[in-house]
């Protein structure tokens, strides 16, 4: 007897959430914004979804969010038990009021501090403030 099998596509996706995992940004981003017992999907979850979403080229009202993953192996990407409509607009509008509250420039200087310690990047000679010049050349 034939199973029905089921398509979803990952796309380029896959390799981001796999980096996403590596990096154990969903596990940092839930350590400082933190857990709610009762949610079926948390705050590192739904900004994975968010970066994957923001690399899938679409600029959609949020309502329509769930729509983007409908037709991705979401389970795959996002964790077990995780499906589109997981991603209402509500929840991600206060993941996106957590992230404001704790600071947008402090989350990314944490991930960006733990990708250099799981890179072993050298932070010997780094800067607060990175400054470009630009030269013109004229003939």
């Amino acid at each position: 007897m034939l199973k029905e099998i089921e398509i979803r596509n990952i796309n380029h996706l896959g390799i981001v959430a796999g980096i996403i995992d590596e990096l154990e940004i969903v596990e940092l981003i839930n350590q400082e914004l933190g857990i709610e017992k009762q949610e079926i999907v948390n705050s590192g979850e739904i900004v994975k979804a968010i970066i994957l979403n923001g690399l899938g080229f679409v600029s959609q009202p949020l309502y329509l969010f769930p729509k983007f993953f409908e037709d991705k192996a979401t389970e795959h990407l996002l964790g077990n038990g995780i499906l589109p409509w997981h991603f209402n607009e509500h929840k991600i509008g206060r993941v996106m009021d957590k992230l404001y509250d704790f600071g947008l420039s402090e989350l990314f200087l944490l991930i960006a501090l733990a990708a250099a310690k799981k890179y072993n990047v050298n932070l010997d000679f780094s800067h607060e403030e990175f400054q470009f010049f630009f030269c013109s050349w004229s003939i």
